[in-house]
């Protein structure tokens, strides 16, 4: 494969998934580490990655209110903000992860909108902030800088202590056999603490993750009430998760 051709599907990766590991990429491209490593720091000589221990990240990801990164499937996210906003109800309870597709959720909230939002990442925080007829509060703890979100023991407490009417979170793998799917440990947990914490969640994703798996189960998708993406729920890219039961499918 052409150095251009791996570019290509590094970027690719990268910019579907907010962060890759080497080892995952020297897998999928079936080269060496040492041919990733060189790649990886081609790419961020460019400005178009950030480099980060074991493998490299979004730059919009690590800094979203930077204009100059531009947001990768950008109207997709749009549509599913607009989506979502739609479950929101006055004097509700709403837990929020963090991500370019949530960021743009904390973006577009209604300015008549009355209602308490958490959140575990500190960008959306600011964001939620700027819209004066709802309370935010953060759940503060380590920051994980791979994906700008506070994690650990203080979180995973502090977050069995509230009862969540809505809890929406992000995914870097989706399918109907193995469910949500990440690569971060941490992260992982995190996010399963918000699934149990909350009476009702849903999850945000642009159609081309599905069917994308990551090392990491975070969750099956049973365990999930709603699932939102920038398609129809008719749309035969969604076909496998119309039958089940659960999730719904907006």
């Amino acid at each position: 494969m052409l150095k251009e051709e791996r570019h290509k599907i590094i970027l690719r990766e990268i910019n579907l998934h907010n962060k890759v590991l080497s080892n995952d990429l020297s897998e999928l491209l079936v080269v060496s580490e040492d041919t990733i490593r060189r790649d990886l720091n081609e790419l961020a000589e460019q400005g178009l990655i950030l480099k980060v221990h074991g493998g490299a990240m979004s730059k919009t990801f690590h800094y979203p209110f930077n204009g100059q990164n531009q947001v990768y499937a950008l109207e997709a996210k749009k549509v599913i903000a607009d989506k979502t906003i739609s479950l929101f109800k006055k004097d509700m309870l709403i837990l929020l992860e963090g991500g370019t597709t949530i960021m743009e959720i904390a973006k577009k909230i209604p300015d008549d909108l009355q209602a308490t939002f958490l959140t575990v990442s500190p960008q959306v925080a600011l964001t939620l902030a700027e819209h004066e007829n709802i309370d935010v509060i953060t759940i503060g703890g380590r920051l994980a800088k791979n994906a700008n979100i506070h994690t650990g023991a203080s979180v995973i407490n502090e977050l069995s202590n509230i009862r969540p009417d809505l809890c929406i979170i992000g995914t870097n793998g989706i399918s109907v056999q193995s469910g949500l799917t990440d690569s971060d440990w941490e992260v992982v947990q995190v996010i399963k603490a918000m699934i149990q914490a909350s009476r009702k969640v849903a999850v945000v994703s642009i159609a081309e993750k599905f069917n994308t798996v990551q090392k990491i189960k975070i969750s099956d998708i049973t365990a999930i009430d709603y699932l939102i993406t920038e398609l129809p729920p008719e749309s035969s890219v969604l076909s496998s998760y119309i039958k089940k039961e659960k999730p719904l499918l907006l």
